[in-house]
């Protein structure tokens, strides 16, 4: 129980209110990362969608939905090679699969749980959709996230370059071309007013992304979220991450349970221990930028490639420190691979610079990830886990009294980080 004097601090700390829309945005950017150097996908689908609803004369209710849905489209994708095939070609066998595990991760999620159905209709064709049994908006909203989509496929070669408006005709005619089968006739029409001048265009563009976000959050009301909700939406985005490759299903889950544990066991407070339990879920978001051929590798990386993974921990703290109330949050997440030695990274923290908590996280993602299979090996039995956290420890790697807490409960910390499903 805390101290008097901290109990009010306690009960505002268990009750802080996080902006949904703030989540959303920041959260997209990791969806970003899986086309490793092709950003903003995302962002310049819904961007893109909004202005084609405006032609449409949509109200703004519709219009944050529609941009919502297409910064959460492409949920359902982690691999690389996914993200290629959507990229590469105008259209593909094996899409579906993308739309359904989206539609899955969004539909048990109220606040919004309304996007899930344009998910998984996305790339639908209209003449099928249009026939399927779904509400007007639905069909029309999915649809129109389809184009988007397709549109930016088209153009993605040409962002930041000269060619951009030269190749804009080209684009409009392909996608006019597709009227009546691929999508709506009515919201060709509307893609062919919006995009008819160059201004559509350029502000696809890079450097003017962050200027239209800003335009989008300034004009929406924030929705808030409580940290239930947070951990739920950070469920959602774990399986996101972990279904990156066959080698990690379940390793944020099982981090997050075990440095939830390991808290618990210290005993420290109920909202240090929900907020570790979040950090965990999420320390691994900058992974979606890794390559999946790096992290399926059935041998050790070559310094090129460990440099690649090097990356990932920094980019988790990116997406997560623009979030207004996640500040501690991203921080322990971010550091999961500091070392108290200072020679862990991405910032080489030591000492007193690496918060106790950022230690939990780290000693709870070196023992989940030694407990499931690699690559290029098996899973560790505990005993021989408890060894190895030690020669770390010894070493200046990790947290030496945490690996003793680990030591003393070494069963439950195994149960912790392997039973998750």
């Amino acid at each position: 129980m805390p101290a008097t004097s901290n109990w009010q601090k306690w009960i505002d700390d268990m009750n802080i209110q996080i902006d949904l829309r703030q989540v959303v945005y920041a959260l997209s950017d990791a969806l970003d990362l899986v086309g490793v150097d092709d950003f903003h996908h995302g962002k310049r689908v819904g961007l893109m969608a909004v202005e084609c609803g405006r032609a449409l004369g949509l109200g703004d209710p519709a219009l944050d939905t529609l941009f919502d849905a297409g910064l959460l489209h492409d949920c359902g994708v982690s691999s690389t090679r996914v993200h290629q095939h959507l990229v590469n070609e105008l259209d593909w066998d094996g899409a579906q699969e993308h739309c359904d595990l989206g539609d899955e991760l969004l539909s048990g999620f109220a606040p919004l749980a309304h996007l899930a159905p344009l998910i998984r209709h996305h790339h639908t064709h209209w003449d099928a959709l249009s026939q399927l049994d779904l509400p007007e908006s639905t069909a029309l909203f999915s649809n129109l996230i389809y184009l988007a989509d397709r549109v930016d496929a088209l153009a993605a070669p040409h962002y930041g370059q000269p060619s951009l408006l030269f190749y804009k005709e080209e684009i409009r005619a392909t996608i006019a071309g597709l009227g009546g089968n691929f999508f709506a006739p009515r919201l060709v029409d509307a893609f062919l007013a919006a995009s008819r001048n160059e201004a559509f265009w350029l502000r696809l563009e890079p450097r003017h992304i962050p200027q239209g976000l800003q335009d989008m959050v300034q004009r929406r009301q924030p929705g808030q979220v409580d940290f239930p909700q947070l951990k739920q939406l950070a469920l959602i985005f774990s399986r996101i991450v972990d279904a990156k490759s066959a080698f990690t299903v379940e390793h944020s889950l099982g981090v997050s349970a075990l440095a939830r544990h390991l808290a618990e066991k210290l005993g420290l407070p109920a909202e240090t221990c929900d907020k570790l339990e979040i950090a965990g879920l999420l320390h691994d978001l900058g992974k979606l930028q890794v390559p999946d051929e790096i992290l399926e590798k059935p041998a050790a990386l070559d310094p090129k490639e460990r440099a690649a993974m090097s990356r990932h921990s920094f980019e988790t703290y990116q997406i997560l420190r623009r979030i207004p109330g996640m500040e501690d949050i991203a921080r322990w997440a971010a550091y999961h691979h500091e070392a108290p030695d200072g020679e862990g990274y991405p910032f080489h923290r030591r000492g007193s610079e690496l918060p106790l908590e950022a230690r939990i996280v780290s000693v709870a993602d070196v023992f989940q990830a030694m407990a499931q299979n690699r690559p290029y090996r098996g899973a560790m039995a505990p005993e021989k886990i408890l060894r190895h956290l030690k020669e770390l420890a010894a070493a200046g790697h990790l947290d030496a009294p945490l690996v003793d807490v680990v030591e003393s409960d070494l069963d439950a910390c195994w149960r912790a980080a392997t039973s998750v499903s």
